[in-house]
């Protein structure tokens, strides 16, 4: 280890933390302020009639493109975390990836349906390449058994939320009540700001994630290059060729079907992910324990982002069919709701990161905070079944969901994050966040599926199937958290 690792593992320049936190705090607040801002306005966009500018798509297809978006966006991090593990590092990955988001926000500005579709692919293979990456480099600035770490994530995911809490009421104004594209272009301006910051903070973060992982084997490394870029290939080839098909009319190919395939292909991507990891050549008996343990963890980080992330689907909707938004005579945009979460996260973040480190050996295990998420994600959706059975509905029932939704999430997703970086490998660091956010991909798959059926389903029943699903993964979770601290094979 060099001394500059050394150095900035020791520093506690930046409240006690590494000052190379607050260069990732910043990018990543503003990665977030870019993708939240876009976020709050999709589904609206895409369902709003065209007087207002917008592409009125049934909403069945607005939440089948909203699903696979938002998916995309996440189960890119495992290819973006395997470049930056073996081709770029982490640090060149997450600039490459910024200057994607910022592209891609650009052309949905553009009032032009290719555009759209362009923007989209852009935003997803840029968020593939920063969001994960990013994470890893915050984990690096630590040294290993370092108690700052887990408050060190929940105050990165409180500059997360930052980022959050001010794009909807900026980019949410703007394209609500003035234009689609400013709103749009404006998120893709904050991605710009938090590139040029990335780059100018880069200094004080040493050389974490400044070189690609090796395996300590030349040949090795060469081969894992080559299969990795021969795999590339034949997925570009492949979605080239349905695209053909598709604008030959030998394939009837539209969103529905192509998210429908994406489920799929979830599917096969995890099972042959965990295949490799649990029972693939070379890891050692602690390291397929460990897997075990992300396992459980994956599943459980599904199921709660498949509620979670109905903040942009069926709640946004909701918020903006069935809820009373009038405020001192005017109507404020629907939008704006996707700001609370963000806004309780910071007002409580740093509670919980005090929370952890006061409990002290009384601390629940990773698997205990996780089984608290889910609790709290399901109490959240429970609540909205009495106001979603007619009328206007007041709006503190959204804010009262969101409250409960956030206290799970502080239990989880930043508690996730920092599981991941002691669970994981090191050669495979990178490609282990993938994997996290692989999860993630497939909860935010299935709120895009839930908010298509808005209006096809009653809402007490949908919003009350939602709430059962994550409190039976709940209870089931709290049988195993003492297994999977046992799989976790020392890791706290």
């Amino acid at each position: 280890m060099s001394q500059t690792t050394v150095a900035v593992q020791q520093d506690t320049s930046f409240y006690g933390h590494p000052r190379g936190l607050a260069t990732l705090f910043f990018t990543e607040m503003w990665e977030r302020y870019s993708y939240y801002g876009t976020r709050a306005l999709l589904i609206l966009y895409m369902t709003k009639p065209l007087a207002t500018g917008a592409l009125a798509f049934p909403v069945v297809k607005a939440g089948a493109i909203y699903g696979f978006y938002t998916a995309m966006v996440y189960l890119l991090g495992l290819g973006g975390g395997w470049v930056a593990d073996r081709v770029t590092g982490q640090r060149r990955a997450v600039l490459y990836g910024g200057i994607l988001i910022a592209a891609g926000n650009f052309c949905l500005a553009a009032p032009s349906l290719p555009f759209f579709y362009t923007g989209l692919g852009l935003i997803m293979m840029g968020t593939g390449m920063l969001k994960p990456n990013v994470s890893v480099i915050v984990g690096q600035l630590y040294a290993p058994g370092d108690k700052r770490r887990d408050s060190g994530f929940s105050i990165f995911y409180m500059g997360i939320n930052i980022g959050a809490l001010i794009s909807p009421l900026i980019c949410g104004w703007a394209g609500e009540d003035v234009s689609w594209g400013l709103g749009f272009a404006i998120s893709g301006v904050g991605m710009v700001a938090g590139l040029i910051q990335y780059w100018l903070g880069g200094k004080y973060l040493g050389q974490a994630g400044l070189y690609p992982s090796s395996t300590g084997d030349a040949s090795r490394d060469r081969k894992e290059k080559r299969i990795g870029a021969i795999a590339a290939l034949v997925g570009l080839a492949v979605l080239g060729g349905l695209a053909l098909l598709g604008s030959m009319g030998v394939l009837q190919i539209d969103a529905t079907t192509v998210s429908d395939g994406l489920g799929w292909v979830l599917i096969v991507i995890t099972v042959a992910t965990f295949y490799w990891l649990i029972f693939g050549k070379g890891w050692s008996v602690d390291e397929r324990k460990r897997a075990v343990a992300i396992l459980v963890l994956f599943v459980a980080s599904a199921i709660f982002w498949a509620s979670f992330e109905q903040a942009g689907s069926s709640l946004n909707l909701f918020a903006d069919r069935n809820t009373n938004r009038v405020a001192f005579g005017h109507q404020f945009p629907a939008s704006w709701f996707q700001s609370v979460q963000p806004l309780f996260v910071i007002t409580l973040a740093p509670v919980f990161a005090w929370l952890w480190l006061a409990m002290g050996r009384r601390e629940p295990s990773s698997p205990g905070k996780f089984t608290l998420g889910l609790l709290l994600v399901g109490l959240s959706f429970a609540i909205m079944v009495p106001p979603s059975r007619g009328g206007l509905a007041s709006p503190w029932w959204l804010v009262g969901c969101y409250l409960l939704a956030t206290f799970g999430e502080l239990c989880l997703s930043p508690i996730g994050l920092s599981a991941m970086t002691k669970l994981a490998p090191a050669r495979i660091g990178g490609f282990v966040m993938g994997i996290w956010f692989l999860g993630t991909a497939i909860g935010n798959w299935l709120a895009g599926r839930a908010g298509g059926l808005f209006e096809s389903m009653p809402l007490p029943q949908l919003f009350g199937a939602v709430a059962a699903s994550a409190l039976v993964a709940g209870v089931v979770l709290a049988l195993l958290i003492k297994p999977t601290v046992r799989m976790m094979s020392g890791v706290k």
